[in-house]
């Protein structure tokens, strides 16, 4: 069973940054594909970016794009999302996923709360 923990959410203000990190447990493996999803209040899940863990290259929403960065570390199976520039509407709880097989992502952290006050 994977496990996936998330930090580095809080409360920042508009314009500041925050580096969210993705712990996975030692069953990782090597995941095809990891990736950062958020959800704000009463909306549906929004993909934020993704990474292929083999090759390193990234993917992201434009609604992010030149304002994150997404990368991972191998040695210590890590994922992590560092924001820049942050909105209000950036606001949202950040899910950590990973796709241990093409095609879906098969297992989900627990998420952490991002707040970015006006």
């Amino acid at each position: 069973q994977v496990q996936l923990v998330e930090s580095g959410g809080g409360l920042v203000q508009s314009g500041g940054s925050l580096r969210l990190s993705c712990a996975a447990s030692e069953g990782i493996g090597s995941p095809y594909m990891m990736a950062w999803v958020r959800q704000a209040p009463g909306k549906d899940r929004e993909f934020v970016a993704n990474i292929r863990w083999d090759t390193g290259v990234p993917q992201y929403a434009d609604s992010v794009q030149g304002r994150c960065t997404i990368s991972r570390d191998n040695a210590k199976k890590t994922l992590y999302l560092q924001m820049n520039s942050l909105k209000p509407e950036d606001t949202a709880v950040y899910y950590c996923a990973a796709s241990i097989t093409p095609g879906y992502y098969d297992s989900w952290g627990q998420g952490t709360q991002v707040t970015v006050s006006s």
